[in-house]
């Protein structure tokens, strides 16, 4: 694996693929926004987003609010991808890969940007997740286990740990302006067609079925 630093780290965001006409206009909101999507189309579990819209974690002597701010992933294929995927838990409907596009933003950027931002090493809800905030970002390459973070599977009889500190999180408190973006996976050719009709820069577009189950 290459080793990491501050200017080879993604950030990726899954969203239905019809909401991305919204974000190349918008970039990535808040559901609170002024520049909300009125028509969002969800794909996540209710009852996790319900959930942290109320959870609270303490972060360098001060609480913040999960459901407050936009969470990223350090990779792909994570289990709430499989939840979607097979319609388990809260999702309300099945959604097919192609359906589903991750959304990429540039760690570097996005620091640069002057965002409020924390991290964690592990999944936001679980209880043994340590946070960071932006005095700790230099040392965010060493904090996340990224063999864990690129593991295909999770179960793993000899490391109870490894599916909460694969879900390790960037959570982002504005919206998260257009430029900011550069890049898109999707699944298949006709996704890839699909995002090139809305206005996606095809050199920007990677078609990869291996992030998706």
């Amino acid at each position: 694996m290459t080793p990491k630093t501050i200017d080879n780290i993604y950030l990726y965001r899954i969203t239905h693929i019809g909401n991305i006409p919204h974000i190349l206009s918008n970039g990535i909101v808040h559901k609170s926004s002024p520049l909300a999507n009125p028509n969002y189309i969800a794909i996540g579990d209710v009852s996790l987003i319900d959930y942290r819209s109320n959870k609270s974690v303490n972060i360098d002597g001060h609480n913040i609010i999960l459901g407050d701010y936009i969470p990223f992933y350090f990779g792909v294929r994570m289990p709430m991808l499989l939840v979607i995927q097979s319609g388990w838990n809260f999702v309300k409907h099945i959604r097919h890969p192609q359906e589903i596009v991750y959304i990429v933003v540039s760690l570097s950027k996005i620091i640069q940007s002057g965002y409020t931002f924390y991290f964690s090493d592990g999944h936001a809800t679980n209880s043994l997740t340590d946070f960071y905030s932006a005095r700790n970002v230099a040392q965010l390459p060493s904090l996340i286990d990224w063999n864990a973070v690129s593991e295909k599977y999770w179960s793993n009889e000899d490391d109870l740990d490894l599916k909460r500190r694969k879900q390790a999180e960037f959570l982002i408190k504005e919206d998260v302006a257009p430029h900011n973006i550069v890049g898109y996976v999707c699944y298949n050719t006709e996704a890839k067609q699909q995002l090139i009709n809305m206005g996606v820069n095809p050199e920007i577009i990677k078609i990869a079925p291996q992030a998706y189950y």
